[in-house]
């Protein structure tokens, strides 16, 4: 022990050579206790006095030679209450999913991490946020299901055994519901992860391996190898205090080369993370359900939402840090958005009354699963509208895991505690939803083959070029006039181009009634040609128009046409 050589900061256990540097809060008048352990013992070795001659504020510091710093772990004891550490980067004890913990009989322990990683010239990836194409998962819930066939059900490896399918769906970015080790044996199965938690490491039982630390590091390496960023969502509780939060996100992007993090912003301001000139390069990201409202409310044909709509059509991401879904976890999934009207969570034990209570959902004309066949082709016929929708607006769009096979959750919008089968993705309905599963994929292609789907900059309708057009407008029955009345749900938008080779106009009908829509005029020696629509999908061959001025869509259809 050498409290000459000690130091507060940083907090925790931080290894140099034989050295560690323990750094711990503690209040004023408090006794505070270094217990060191070895490995897994459950008995200290040792126990230090961390006394307030080396104290920093509220921080109390010591440092300790070990022979072998990666064979010992470690808590504190202040006062008579054993603590495992709070910056603590990895724990023992936690192994085993929902097992009940006594921390005052040392079932717990902090590890003492050191060492180096492979990294193998790996980094952040750094894609362009109009360029991601985002996927949300939970880590558990991704592979947990028997139908996953894989390995390593429920954890980082069962992930990296699925990236063939991610590459093969077209994303680039996987956002991950919390991974940190948080406790999940609580009054109900904490199954999301939200809450308290040891923020700075992995979660043990995440690990097939039981090495957390490695397994994480291994996920990010091979997904950067795969061209898929890793984000993940760290919402800290309201206990976190400003100062932990950066540490632990600098701690992430320094240690494992995440690509970026959701935050919650009444936790800890974006601008707070985007001033910190170590996270400068890191995207800084929030969750915001007005996207998905507005357009699940035009989708079942509610009136007045044009005009919103059309902002979210064009509205750019990186600014606000925002990224659009039409589903995520925390409400249904996009199957039930169209086969519930009303949620179903009984199962919870809160007598259905968890979970959002406006979900702006429509059951097409029967609540839960129907053997009717105009149902279920409804049904069908929205959800690719849904997706036409969230892949054709110009911000970051994410889809929810399982959802480009129809994956349900059986009308339960709030499956916070639901580890089991309800939560879980059910890969056997891949084979029945094989065709929805093809759209979603044509439909990513087709996004990264069209650039003005997703430019720069946000397009503001103005003809920046002097070609004659604005970049972007908006039509209806009659070209260059906004269906804006209280009673239109149909819209047409026009991306010109402008000097480039090709432009773009997409007709959206979401009445029930078939509607025409007038083509804006292209320029001379071009033609419109049907690219994809809600029936066909993306076509192979696209279509030369009979009519250069007028198209016809049937009710509850999207319609892309490509001028060339």
């Amino acid at each position: 022990m050498n409290k000459e050589k000690s130091y507060p900061l940083p907090m925790g256990a931080t290894v140099e050579g034989e050295w560690v540097n323990f750094s711990a809060a503690a209040p004023e008048e408090s006794t505070c206790e270094l217990l060191l352990y070895q490995k897994g013992e459950t008995t200290p070795v040792q126990v230090l006095a961390m006394d307030e001659d080396n104290t920093a504020g509220r921080i109390r510091h010591i440092a300790v030679c070990l022979d072998t710093p990666e064979n010992y772990e470690y808590n504190y004891r202040i006062d008579e209450t054993i603590i495992p550490d709070p910056y603590g980067k990895d724990f023992a004890g936690r192994q085993l999913w929902n097992q009940e913990r006594d921390t005052q009989k040392h079932e717990v322990r902090t590890k003492i991490v050191g060492g180096t990683y492979p990294w193998e010239g790996d980094k952040p990836l750094r894609i362009p946020y109009n360029e991601v194409i985002a996927y949300s998962l939970h880590v558990r819930g991704f592979t947990k299901h028997a139908s996953s066939k894989i390995k390593h059900k429920g954890t980082f490896m069962g992930i990296i055994e699925k990236i063939p399918y991610l590459q093969e769906l077209g994303i680039n970015q996987i956002q991950c519901m919390p991974v940190y080790d948080f406790e999940e044996n609580l009054k109900y199965t904490n199954y999301w992860g939200y809450g308290e938690g040891y923020y700075f490491a992995p979660k043990s039982s995440y690990a097939a391996s039981g090495d957390a630390v490695s397994e994480l590091k291994l996920l990010v390496k091979s997904l950067h190898k795969a061209g898929i960023e890793l984000v993940l969502e760290m919402p800290f509780d309201a206990e976190t205090g400003e100062t932990m939060m950066i540490d632990c996100l600098r701690y992430y992007v320094r240690e494992y080369h995440i690509d970026g993090f959701i935050v919650n912003p009444v936790r800890i301001t974006m601008d707070a993370l985007r001033r910190d000139p170590f996270l400068a390069c890191t995207k800084i990201m929030k969750k915001q359900d007005i996207y998905q409202n507005t357009m699940r409310r035009f989708l079942k044909g509610d009136e007045g939402m044009v005009l919103d709509v059309m902002w979210w059509l064009k509205r750019q991401s990186e600014e606000e840090g925002i990224f659009n879904y039409v589903a995520g976890h925390n409400g249904f999934t996009l199957n039930d958005v169209f086969s519930y009207d009303g949620k179903h969570n009984e199962a919870n034990g809160e007598n259905n009354q968890d979970g959002p209570d406006f979900n702006y959902s429509w059951n097409c004309g029967a609540e839960g699963p129907s053997r009717k066949k105009t149902v279920s082709e409804l049904r069908k016929k929205q959800i690719r509208n849904a997706f036409f929708i969230l892949l054709l607006s110009q911000g970051t769009p994410c889809i929810l895991a399982g959802d480009e096979f129809g994956n349900t959750q059986k009308g339960n919008n709030n499956v916070y505690c639901q580890d089991n089968p309800t939560a879980w993705l059910d890969w056997s309905r891949i084979p029945k939803e094989a065709e929805l599963l093809s759209f979603v994929k044509g439909l990513i292609s087709f996004r990264k083959e069209h650039r003005l789907l997703y430019p720069d900059r946000e397009m503001k309708g103005i003809d920046y070029t002097s070609c004659g057009v604005p970049d972007i407008s908006y039509h209806g029955e009659n070209a260059w006039q906004v269906p804006s009345e209280i009673a239109s749900r149909q819209l047409g938008v026009y991306i010109s181009g402008q000097n480039e080779k090709e432009a773009l106009f997409t007709a959206y009908n979401m009445h029930w009634l078939p509607h025409t829509f007038a083509l804006p005029t292209l320029p001379k020696g071009k033609r419109w040609y049907e690219a994809a629509s809600t029936r066909e999908g993306i076509l192979e061959t696209a279509i030369p128009l009979k009519s250069a001025r007028e198209v016809m869509l049937e009710e509850r259809t999207i319609k892309v046409f490509i001028g060339k």
